[in-house]
């Protein structure tokens, strides 16, 4: 599933380790789990860890986010009534502005039906406080862009990586220079204007993530 995004984002949210919580709700435990997370391998991993650890339970109720504005995703009912899980997992990793993040809820029934706004109510609570219990740190979407010169550039070329805070990430002093650099992505642009505004020196932009 996909979401379309709202604007060009150089920065976000991601867990910066796994986290525990749990909300209790009468009789019934809900424990939840947060992974950091940048592919679906590391996710079906995961899934299947916390299925193990928990194989007593009915529901393992999930919802991932990835790429920096969470446009992939994915949410779980695992057997709940229809959006009475993922959907409020999903809507509490939303809610704090987190991507690259796996939320699982495993659920142990009290005896006592919740009905569907007490399972909504607890799916997102116990997201909420295993975020609680975890940290959050801010990533930055970069750009990779190479570099080729003559010997000539080499100070103009490394003034301007000075000027932008970046250093050489691979170079090839042989023949002629080339180099990689990266760069946040909202100053790409002005990196690659820098560089090709010098004669003698190329500047192409080749990856962005």
């Amino acid at each position: 599933m996909s979401e379309v995004p709202t604007g060009p984002v150089d920065a976000y949210w991601m867990p910066a380790r796994p986290s525990e919580g749990l909300f209790k709700s009468k009789g019934s435990k809900h424990f939840g789990y947060v992974f950091p997370v940048r592919t679906e391998e590391e996710i079906a991993a995961h899934l299947e860890a916390v299925r193990k650890a928990h194989h007593a339970a009915r529901h393992h109720c999930y919802a991932w986010r990835l790429g920096p504005t969470g446009e992939q995703w994915r949410a779980q009912d695992d057997g709940e009534p229809a959006h009475s899980a993922g959907t409020p997992i999903l809507g509490a990793l939303r809610s704090r502005e987190v991507t690259y993040c796996l939320a699982i809820v495993v659920r142990y029934f009290g005896g006592i039906k919740l009905g569907v706004g007490g399972l909504i109510e607890a799916y997102r609570e116990a997201t909420l406080d295993a975020l609680d219990h975890g940290e959050l740190v801010e990533r930055h979407v970069e750009a990779v862009w190479e570099v080729r010169f003559g010997y000539e550039r080499m100070s103009d070329a490394m003034r301007i990586l000075k000027e932008f805070d970046c250093a050489p990430e691979e170079t090839d002093f042989r023949e002629s220079c080339r180099m990689r650099t990266s760069i946040r992505l909202g100053e790409s642009e002005a990196l690659g204007a820098a560089f090709n505004g010098v004669y003698g020196i190329e500047a192409e932009r080749l990856t962005v993530g």
